[in-house]
This record gives C-alpha cells, sequence and structure tokens, in this order.
C-alpha cells in the first residue's frame, strides 16, 4: 500500500514513521515554506488536560497524554534515543498564592488518573526563582515532574530518520492533490502525478488551501506566533523547568543557556512571514515582567510561525473523501497532540477505525 503524506512537521513525521512501520510504502512531500510551526514551536509538552481543554475535549487529550511515552520508547527501539525530549517539571507561577490550594486539588485529581503526572508541590514565594534563577523573587508557584520540554527540530527530524529506515522516502516540492469522481489518487508535483491508495494531508496552516482546491473545506486558519531565543552567557540551564504564568506567556530552557520566551497569538495574521515591532515588544516585556534577570540575555533569534489554529474549536482529524486524510488544527499545541494525531492519521490512511480517535475524529 502506497500512502503520501504532504507536510513534513511534527504531525506528518509521526504519521509517517507509523505508516512505515505497518509496511506502507511511504512518500513524504514537504514545500518547505517559511514559517512551519513545527520548526518555531516553543516545545511545552504538558500533556494532561487542566480545567476545560481550549481545545478538543479532555478525552482527547488523556489519549495525548498516553501516547507521548509510547513514542518515545518506540523511537529508542528504533534507533533514536535521543529525539529531543526531556522531563524536567513545569511550575505555574503566580504573585498571588491565594489560588495555589484549588489549583493543587485539580492536579491531585489529575495524578490519580494518570500517575505519570509525576508529584506536585505548591512553591511558596521565591521558591521558583531558586530553580529558575531569572525569576522575580516575589512570585509562588505549582510545580509538577512530569511536565516535559522538547525540541520540535530534533523529534521531527528522528521521526523521519526512524521512518526511512523502514523504508520511507522524502522529496521537496509543492504538492497538488489529484482527485478522480470522488477519490483523492494521489498528488502532483512539478507536474508529474504520483499515485497513490491513500494521501495524508498535514500541511499545518497550509492544508486549507491544499483542500480547498479540490473542494473540501477545512475549518483552519494560520496564526502567526513571534517567540524569541535568548541566550544566558556561562549559566547551566540544562535542567531548568518549564514556567508558564497565568496568562498566555512562558519561558522554557535548553541546554547551552538557551532560554526560549513568547509568544504572540496574531490571529487573522495570513502568511506574512515578518517580525513586527508590537510582537517583539510584547514578548520581550512578557518575559522581563516576570523574569528580570534576563535582561542582559543576548536575543539570538525571533522565530516566526504559523500555528494551524482550528476555527470549530477541535482538531481538524477526519477522512472527507476516500483516499483523503486531514491531520492539522492542534493551534498551540501541535508538540503535545501531535503523537495522538499523526497516529489516528495514519490508522485512517490505513484504512482503520482509530481506537484513539473518540470524537476527534469525523
Amino acid at each position: 500500500m502506497r500512502v503520501i503524506v504532504v507536510g513534513g512537521g511534527i504531525v506528518g513525521a509521526v504519521a509517517a514513521y507509523r505508516l512505515a512501520a505497518e509496511g506502507a510504502e511511504v512518500l513524504v512531500v514537504d514545500a518547505g515554506h517559511d514559517g512551519q510551526a513545527t520548526a518555531a514551536g516553543a516545545g511545552i509538552v504538558w500533556p494532561w488536560p487542566i480545567g476545560e481543554p481550549s481545545l478538543g475535549t479532555a478525552d482527547f487529550w488523556w489519549a495525548a497524554a498516553a501516547q507521548y511515552p509510547i513514542l518515545l520508547n518506540q523511537l529508542a527501539s528504533d534507533g533514536e534515543p535521543e529525539p529531543g525530549y526531556a522531563r524536567v517539571g513545569g511550575i505555574t507561577i503566580t504573585d498571588d498564592e491565594s489560588g495555589l490550594p484549588e489549583a493543587a486539588t485539580m492536579i491531585r485529581a489529575i495524578q490519580q488518573r494518570d500517575s505519570s503526572v509525576g508529584e506536585f508541590e505548591v512553591l511558596p514565594t521565591g521558591e521558583p526563582a531558586r530553580r529558575f534563577p531569572v525569576l522575580r523573587q516575589d512570585l509562588a508557584g505549582l510545580y509538577v515532574s512530569g511536565v516535559g520540554r522538547v525540541d520540535g527540530r530534533v523529534m521531527r527530524d528522528s521521526l523521519l530518520r526512524a521512518a526511512e529506515r523502514r523504508g520511507a522516502r522524502q522529496i521537496r516540492g509543492e504538492a497538488k492533490l489529484v482527485r478522480a469522481l470522488s477519490r483523492v489518487t494521489g498528488v502532483e508535483i512539478g507536474g508529474e502525478v504520483i499515485g497513490a491508495h491513500a494521501v495524508v494531508v498535514a500541511a499545518g496552516a497550509w492544508t486549507a488551501t491544499l483542500c480547498q482546491d479540490i473542494g473540501v473545506e477545512v475549518a483552519v486558519e494560520p496564526q502567526r506566533g513571534q517567540i524569541a531565543h535568548l541566550h544566558l552567557s556561562g549559566v547551566d540551564t540544562s535542567d531548568w523547568p518549564v514556567i508558564r504564568s497565568m496568562s498566555d506567556h512562558y519561558l522554557l530552557a535548553f541546554p547551552g543557556g538557551k532560554v526560549v520566551v513568547g509568544a504572540t497569538r496574531e490571529t487573522g495574521s495570513g502568511f506574512g512571514f515578518r517580525q513586527t515591532a508590537g510582537g517583539v515588544h510584547k514578548i520581550l516585556s512578557d518575559a522581563l515582567g516576570v523574569a528580570p534577570g534576563l535582561a542582559d540575555a543576548t536575543i539570538e533569534e525571533i522565530r516566526i510561525g504559523f500555528r494551524p489554529l482550528s476555527t470549530s474549536g477541535r482538531p481538524e482529524i477526519s477522512s472527507p473523501a476516500d483516499g483523503l486524510v486531514i491531520a492539522t488544527g492542534l493551534g498551540p499545541s501541535g508538540l503535545t497532540l501531535a503523537p495522538l494525531t499523526g497516529t489516528i492519521a495514519a490508522e485512517l490512511a490505513l484504512g482503520r477505525q482509530s481506537s484513539l480517535a473518540s470524537s476527534e475524529t469525523r
């Protein structure tokens, strides 16, 4: 069975790996657009539903939480023991400790359902700054040990290498879907038609345009995110936890003094691949507002990515036409939800009704 995966980001890479492991003949086609979300994403993996999920259902998030360790173990068995993931814990910070007991009660309920959440701890004022030394000293927080970080580029490349060892191939090019009557029969690249039994479109924010060309509507639009990568010279940041505030901004560290801060959520941005004065000001002012110790950090890079924002409030994972599978719409949660989404897409492409899909697949 031949399956073409359009899109070489994290969702497409998971789908390609799963399909190749099942013995399918897999071709991954990627256009190399500027602003791919996987390459720009910060890398927070906080997979358990806390409160009402902003995307999809709580069951979907629980299924995603279960998929992450499975995928990591399988990659290790397939010769990819270092896929860019580390469990470093996470702290939700606040300058008002009064809400922390209620938050701890929520985490306790989650922990009782899934032990991979790890340990949790209410941190008194000043303790978050001891663990993430650039933070303000007047902040308290709630620590959860099971939170992870992932370098999306490294994870994507690990998945694609593992898929290639199982026979998958990759090509660069702009794909157009080919449809004959009610069935998608392949793609056209540079005037050449390549046939397939199924096509998985996991092209992120570009998915809607690709599918619109054959009359299939996908409820996804690009949402620009600007993210700053900073460097602290001579500082060991390898085991610093993920930091998230009570609003939308976050900080996370990687080895080598790297600290990532962000991010803007620019709905209605279109595909304008550019930094904006307002966007850069926001991410830096948000970061310095909680972490003044970053004031002297070097700005190494401002990354720009287009999140595939679902306008329906749910992931877009479906088979709307014979031979076609769509897998996108994860918004800012792509690196957390991708292992599940790509796995569901692979099962649908193989003609199976996924046991993982629940109400998200339609």
